[in-house]
């Protein structure tokens, strides 16, 4: 229902159903089941960037700079128009007066388009939004002062995996060479702090310099296109203006890095231990990132193949399927996800990388000898190892031993369905369990749900949700506002999608600036703030009623009228009955931005979490001793 769409039926409980979703192409649908990921989640758009970008067949974007006054092809203008060729529409930042200039091309540039944010931070986490469904994303700030702000979104961005370029407006070369004691810098006449401080956050890093501009855009963006991991260009003023030639072919590729022994040998000993067993599949984020989605839904469907995901990998695969069993925590899973993943006769583990996080402290039971694990560039089997072998490569492997086989696996059991939930009265108190069971039935595909750190994340990770809905979280790098902004950028990203933001009311207050900008930008988001008195993930972990993790109380219906949004539809639920009626609003608003204010109790925490807080509780205290 909170996707949107065109018609509102009612359930008997007052509930608003499910809705179809605002015209999204079946291209994108087909590639969009993950952050596909928090799910991510979730997907790295496939088709979508190999339909613009040109990396099958190269199509030029260059832009004459003569239409827009200006008298000759830049560096600045090549490195737009690969950007362009990536498949980047948008680009996010602050301006600064080391970036003007390079902003004016941008504006300028007839497939790019500026969007500015209230501080750098936010810009970083939009494009990692952005990045995350795209599979590519740029970012422009000035030096020092402005990449510093950006850092922390960088940081996440690295630790999970997206690409996203970062391009820093620096003083002229002329002027750093002279060590000038400029403004945004230290003092010191040193102009690379800040480089040596990108080199710990990004994959790729260039200072560019005439001679070799082009050459080193072309490196940094291949780069991270191809590692789906952050990069960092600084682009000092004089050397942005120098004159170019446009590009004359397509960016370069990396060529597979699969080794024909390592593959066969790794198929025959994958052969030999799957035998006639059933194969199980726990596959995360990885897959999605690298791009390996469809050798996964490949290997899913030539055999019954039970298979679950991490929370990390919500929503990579399609959570409505029969053979889906739910997500794995370690010792916090449901225990029949437990027992399927742990005691299985064959495991495969595909993208799979375990946090603390998302394994209840690392308490997974995985057995190497009874586990096929494919990474990135190798992968093992009963703890052999074979590389250089690509994801991709491993996974149709695993497809054609299931194929070859003579007899198909049995069905998977079916889960004994629940006791059905007391009716909920509509004056009666909201709860977590009511919220998220609430929100989870709203959904509708195509919708791309954003759930931030705490409550949001961990109390819908355990829902199934509808095929077609994409997931996104942070559990790793784990920065509390990071997805106000990152919905504006996955909302930019595909814009016939609508985000659904689940954030609580402590992380909202780091980043709530950016909510203006989805009203200039026209994001018909749906914004779900879970008003609990402050920080509750904190309060589960410690301090239950320590003053630190109290927060001050704001006035939250007030606040999308004072950032800028015209005519808000804004609510304050407390009971069930007031946030149906409110969800039932936002999906007869289809393209207006709906904030709803979700009111709970500060101690109301959902049982994943709370198990995985008391884990992490007891590690920390262990970790002491």
């Amino acid at each position: 229902m909170v996707v949107g769409g065109d018609a509102l039926e009612v359930l008997d409980d007052g509930a608003a159903d499910v809705f179809e979703p605002q015209a999204a192409s079946s291209d994108i649908a087909a590639t969009c089941h993950t952050s596909r990921c928090g799910r991510t989640v979730m997907a790295v758009m496939v088709v979508l960037v190999g339909r613009c970008s040109g990396l099958d067949g190269y199509h030029r974007h260059t832009s004459d700079p003569r239409e827009a006054g200006m008298p000759e092809y830049t560096v600045g203008d090549y490195l737009l128009d690969r950007l362009a060729e990536l498949g980047v529409t948008e680009i996010f930042g602050v301006p600064g007066d080391f970036n003007l200039e390079l902003l004016d091309h941008v504006i300028a540039h007839r497939d790019l388009r500026w969007v500015g944010s209230a501080n750098e931070l936010n810009a970083g986490y939009a494009a990692d939004g952005y990045g995350r469904l795209r599979g590519m994303a740029a970012l422009i700030t000035t030096f020092g002062v402005g990449e510093l702000s950006a850092a922390n979104a960088i940081a996440g961005s690295y630790a999970e995996h997206v690409p996203v370029v970062h391009i820093v407006g620096t003083p002229s070369i002329d002027v750093q060479g002279s060590r000038r004691v400029i403004h945004h810098s230290l003092g010191d006449g040193d102009f690379d702090h800040f480089l040596r401080i990108a080199r710990e956050i990004t994959c790729a890093q260039a200072k560019l310099v005439p001679a070799t501009a082009t050459r080193e855009v072309d490196r940094v963006l291949s780069e991270v296109h191809e590692r789906k991991l952050p990069g960092y260009l600084m682009l000092a003023t004089d050397v942005a203006r120098f004159p170019v030639e446009p590009p004359t072919g397509p960016l370069p590729r990396y060529t597979s890095g699969t080794s024909p022994r390592a593959l066969s040998l790794f198929t025959v000993a994958a052969a030999r231990l799957i035998g006639e067993h059933q194969l199980t599949v726990l596959a995360d984020l990885l897959v999605h990132r690298l791009e390996a989605v469809p050798q996964l839904e490949a290997l899913l469907a030539a055999d019954v193949v039970p298979h679950a995901t991490l929370m990390w990998g919500k929503s990579l695969v399609d959570e409505s399927a029969p053979e889906f069993l739910g997500i794995y925590a370690g010792t916090s899973s449901q225990e029949s996800v437990r027992r399927a993943i742990e005691d299985a006769p064959v495991l495969l583990t595909a993208g799979v990388q375990f946090t603390d996080m998302v394994s209840a402290s690392f308490t997974q039971q995985i057995d190497p000898a009874r586990t096929i694990d494919i990474g990135p560039n190798q992968s093992t089997v009963a703890g052999e190892v074979f590389a250089p072998l690509d994801m991709s490569a491993a996974l149709e492997a695993i497809t054609g031993i299931l194929k070859s086989r003579p007899t198909r696996s049995p069905a998977v059991p079916q889960p004994v369905p629940d006791a059905p939930d007391a009716v909920l009265e509509p004056d009666q108190p909201l709860t977590q369990k009511a919220l998220w069971d609430k929100v989870c039935g709203a959904l509708t595909p195509g919708n791309v749900v954003l759930a931030e750190q705490g409550t949001s994340y961990y109390g819908m990770a355990r829902h199934r949700l509808p095929s077609g809905v994409a997931f996104i979280g942070q559990p790793l790098w784990a920065s509390i506002g990071y997805t106000l902004p990152a919905a504006l950028g996955a909302g930019l990203a595909e814009p016939d999608r609508r985000p659904v933001l689940l954030i609580g009311d402590g992380a909202a207050q780091l980043t709530i600036q950016e909510l203006g900008q989805f009203g200039r930008e026209g994001v018909p988001a749906v914004v779900i703030l879970v008003n609990n008195d402050g920080y509750t993930v904190e309060r589960a972990i410690h301090g239950p009623t320590a003053p630190y993790n109290d927060i001050v109380g704001w006035q939250w219906r007030d606040i999308p009228a004072a950032l800028g949004i015209r005519n808000p539809l804004s609510h304050r639920a407390t009971t069930c009955g007031e946030l149906d009626a409110a969800l039932a609003d936002a999906a007869a608003h289809p393209d207006d931005l709906v904030f709803i204010e979700a009111v709970v109790t500060e101690l109301d925490v959902p049982p994943l979490l709370e198990e995985l807080a008391a884990a992490i509780a007891k590690a920390n205290k262990a970790a002491g001793n």
